[in-house]
């Protein structure tokens, strides 16, 4: 993991936390530490006592400490280096910084973490004046790219899956409730996409409905699709907005899990290429794995999708916090490696936010969740509630 965060002291909300977490793997990235860990502790007064005691022989409490791995010039590149250091940063001399300059205690951590970041690159500011100087310019430039990266990252955006709508359908045989008609409704109230699923089996999505969709979709329409002869064929001739390659089973209720890129890359690129060469983009739908992303990036594709299941599972809250670590690492690690980023399944009101706020996202892809939603409160409503949270927690 890029950005490996441990708070044992000092109090600190789960969202700021996480901006914290996710403007460190940044850091990394902007100062060339691509594959890098730094290891980030967040503690009390207390305890920063202790360990400035400890290790530098000063009896009273600092605002960050930094201890690197290696010396500076040992470094190897941002593609080959493991273990960079550690941070540790006080929550309780950040805030009283904070209320001391009049910013907000977040604006007072950034900067702690750039500061103890570039010790750990070799800056030191106690050796003489002009290495002071040095260092304090490393800093203002590194605080505006990582403002400016922030600036540039894109507002992530809701699309509406309907193949739900077609499965009603399908369950009599009829043509109510239409699918189009459903994707027209979701785009008024906020959607930013539309995503259908053409399975081979044809179980809820229709031809007739993506060709459709294809002339009606105001906004982005994403097909997901088996890569498979047939449904490549309709794709190269439909000429949809974006295609997502997901895996694909007969026998499963639902898409149950990421692509085995490593296992049919050969297969992947060449069906990315004639993508590709049409002039549709790709995106590859994928568990958090680093393996698997590399593997994407390798193969051609535009962005990836991650699959956020295991963490929308998550049946305690170590376990949840564990798999969204998974999905906010694997989100650096695909914008790393020139990637971008959506993510999706299982997704819903509870869910959502937290994602949407990784700063890392471009698309998020939801269907049940809303279609759940709008049998007891309306279609309308249910996107717009949704669209709200996404927009809300970015």
């Amino acid at each position: 993991m890029p950005v490996l965060l441990k708070h044992v002291g000092g109090r600190i909300g789960s969202a700021e936390l996480d901006r914290l977490q996710r403007r460190a793997a940044t850091l990394l990235r902007l100062t060339g530490q691509h594959r890098a860990e730094l290891s980030l502790l967040l503690v009390d007064d207390r305890r920063m006592r202790e360990l400035n005691h400890h290790y530098r022989g000063r009896d009273r409490t600092t605002n960050v400490l930094a201890f690197a791995m290696r010396e500076a010039e040992d470094l190897p590149s941002g593609d080959q280096a493991d273990l960079l250091g550690d941070v540790v940063l006080s929550l309780d001399t950040a805030l009283s910084e904070a209320q001391s300059e009049g910013i907000s205690r977040e604006q007072r951590l950034t900067w702690l973490l750039i500061h103890g970041l570039l010790h750990l690159l070799g800056y030191d500011h106690e050796k003489s004046d002009d290495e002071a100087r040095e260092m304090a310019r490393a800093e203002t430039k590194l605080h505006s790219q990582l403002n400016a990266e922030e600036r540039n990252r894109k507002m992530p955006h809701l699309a509406v899956n309907v193949d739900h709508v077609a499965t009603l359908r399908q369950a009599r045989g009829i043509a109510e409730p239409d699918p189009v008609l459903a994707a027209g409704i979701c785009e008024l109230a906020g959607a930013a996409g539309i995503v259908v699923h053409l399975r081979e089996d044809r179980r809820h999505i229709q031809d007739r409905d993506v060709l459709l969709l294809r002339q009606t979709v105001k906004s982005k329409l994403n097909l997901e699709m088996a890569a498979a002869p047939e449904i490549i064929d309709f794709a190269l001739e439909l000429k949809p907005d974006m295609v997502t390659l997901v895996p694909e089973k007969r026998q499963e209720l639902t898409t149950e899990g990421g692509l085995d890129i490593l296992g049919q890359q050969q297969n992947l690129t060449r069906v990315i290429a004639t993508m590709n060469d049409a002039g549709i983009p790709v995106s590859l739908f994928v568990d958090p794995d680093q393996a698997q992303i590399e593997a994407a990036a390798d193969s051609g594709a535009t962005f990836v999708e991650i699959h956020t299941g295991r963490y929308c599972d998550a049946t305690s809250e170590e376990q949840r916090e564990q798999e969204f670590a998974l999905v906010a690492r694997a989100a650096e690690e695909a914008l790393a490696a020139g990637l971008r980023v959506n993510a999706g399944h299982g997704l819903d009101y509870l869910t959502t936010a937290r994602v949407a706020a990784l700063g890392t996202i471009e698309e998020l892809s939801i269907g049940h969740a809303i279609m759940a939603r709008a049998i007891m409160v309306g279609l309308e409503k249910a996107v717009r509630e949704m669209a709200q949270i996404v927009q809300q927690a970015s």
